[in-house]
């Protein structure tokens, strides 16, 4: 029998459905592979593989006497640490919340345990979810299963690596400036980033309030398209969540994209982009034009504010969300201190990493006045311009064509002493959070190397649909998980 983990989420259901396997065997699977390869991906911050085995046992029993009976009864999941989970740690990988363990769940994990979904634990990522390489962790630095010597992106890169490496067979991440596409890409799995307010942000811990958004990563397009079923939908307690009609978005899967009117805005080839990748997107937007799709190149002149726009909105709400950790309401609380300026200052120099303290003061900058009306106003006006833009080439076509990430993954400690390089590594994917748009992440092909490619596909705003159907399409006619597997190659060093 081929292997449990490498199966998606809709073959194990078609499984469980024709009892050839149950759900303490698929749990039992999930937990081995973890055992066997977690040493070497360090993809977890609190594994939860003890739980998992006597929920699943549970979750069997109550499926057998018809206790329960939902499609994803019993299947299994790994969450992304800064989603507030009832009565396990959720640290946001930093000391600051090391022994945090949330009173209540975010929404999305309530939407996951109304279906009996099992959690496998909570994954690695960067702290406070800022960063492009999940090397920020204070935990662990997570490795790409592709080549251990690599990082697998960020700020999901324990959620990415985990699906890669089969550990779990599909997990939640957060989005705030392609923190699900970008490690989605350079892992070689499928991520999505739905439009702003379509998921509940409840119990997402805040990093940028008007650019966060929670999405699936997982090894296909249709199962992408089931847990955006499960997530997606208004909520009362996110007051920037939309009331939007319910939609089936694994009805949009038709497999046929003829007619879809695709734009590729040659801002995003110019210089700066890795030969390969170019390469392998072209042949993908090829591919494309076979499958019966109208192609054409656009100009999209947004590349060179988006960035900056982006860095600039993002540390201001940081420094403004991040000032509730204090040391005086919950979190770390610097034992040394003597005073109240003391317990404030210790206890936020010694629980923030080194990137975190970089954008709270850059943010706090931007904010300050005499710079508020230069940055902070100006970004604001940046952005509406981005949106504008965006909107015009909406009035003409249905997605959006770029790659995910400029580079393929690179190796684990190449860009830590540089920030603005590591910056750049979200060049292609900022823009889509500024104007609130939904877009996936699809592998597309590999590199001399073996490193997986990511193609992005943008979409005007709720159409989740469109985008997923292209990506379904080119996913079907070009088989990326039949022809290439993660090699684990390089060791850790």
């Amino acid at each position: 029998m081929e292997n449990i983990t490498e199966l998606t989420v809709h073959e194990l259901q078609e499984k469980l459905a024709n009892k050839e396997l149950t759900i303490t065997e698929i749990t039992q699977a999930y937990v081995d592979r973890i055992n066997e390869k977690e040493k070497d991906v360090k993809a977890f911050i609190t594994p939860l593989t003890e739980e998992a085995i006597a929920q699943a046992k549970e979750v069997q029993a109550k499926v057998e006497s018809g206790e329960i009976k939902g499609e994803f009864a019993g299947i299994p999941i790994g969450i992304k640490d800064n989603l507030c989970t009832k009565g396990v740690k959720t640290t946001c990988a930093s000391k600051m919340l090391e022994n945090f363990v949330s009173p209540y769940s975010a929404t999305v994990v309530e939407k996951l345990n109304d279906e009996s979904i099992i959690s496998l634990g909570k994954l690695n990522m960067d702290e406070f979810a800022m960063g492009s390489s999940t090397e920020n962790s204070h935990f662990e630095k997570t490795r790409n299963p592709w080549n251990l010597n690599k990082v697998p992106g960020g700020s999901s890169g324990g959620s990415a690596a985990a699906v890669a490496a089969n550990l779990v067979p599909w997990a939640l991440g957060s989005d705030t400036g392609g923190s699900i596409r970008q490690p989605a890409s350079l892992c070689g799995v499928v991520g999505l980033k739905p439009t702003y307010g379509l998921v509940s942000r409840y119990g997402l811990v805040a990093f940028a309030s008007s650019l966060d958004q929670i999405g699936p990563i997982t090894k296909d397009v249709k199962d992408a398209a089931m847990l955006l079923n499960l997530i997606a939908g208004h909520d009362e307690k996110d007051t920037t969540s939309v009331d939007a009609e319910k939609k089936d978005y694994v009805q949009a899967l038709k497999n046929d994209v003829k007619g879809l009117k695709i734009a590729v805005p040659k801002e995003f080839f110019g210089e700066g982009i890795n030969a390969e990748v170019k390469a392998s997107l072209e042949k993908a937007i090829e591919k494309y034009k076979e499958l019966g799709a109208e192609v054409e190149e656009v100009s999209l002149d947004i590349a060179k504010y988006a960035l900056a726009t982006y860095y600039i909105i993002a540390c201001a709400e940081a420094s403004s969300n991040l000032g509730r950790f204090d040391g005086i309401r919950y979190g770390y609380r610097a034992p040394e201190a003597k005073d109240l300026k003391e317990i404030f200052k210790k206890s936020r120099s010694e629980g923030f990493g080194p990137e975190v303290k970089r954008r709270i003061i850059l943010g706090t900058y931007v904010l300050s006045s005499g710079y508020y009306d230069a940055y902070y106003k100006k970004a604001q006006q940046a952005r509406t311009l981005v949106m504008k833009e965006f909107n015009k080439v909406f009035e003409n076509y249905d997605v959006i064509l770029t790659p995910t990430s400029p580079v393929t993954a690179f190796d684990i400690g190449s860009k830590s002493e540089n920030p603005l390089e590591m910056y750049l590594a979200d060049i292609c994917t900022v823009s889509v959070n500024i104007a609130g748009l939904p877009g996936i992440s699809i592998p597309c092909g590999v590199d001399s190397e073996g490193l997986p490619i990511g193609m992005q596909l943008i979409g005007n705003k709720f159409q989740e649909e469109k985008i997923l159907n292209a990506a379904y399409t080119y996913e079907q006619a070009t088989k990326f998980r039949e022809k290439y597997k993660p090699e684990f190659k390089g060791g850790a060093n």
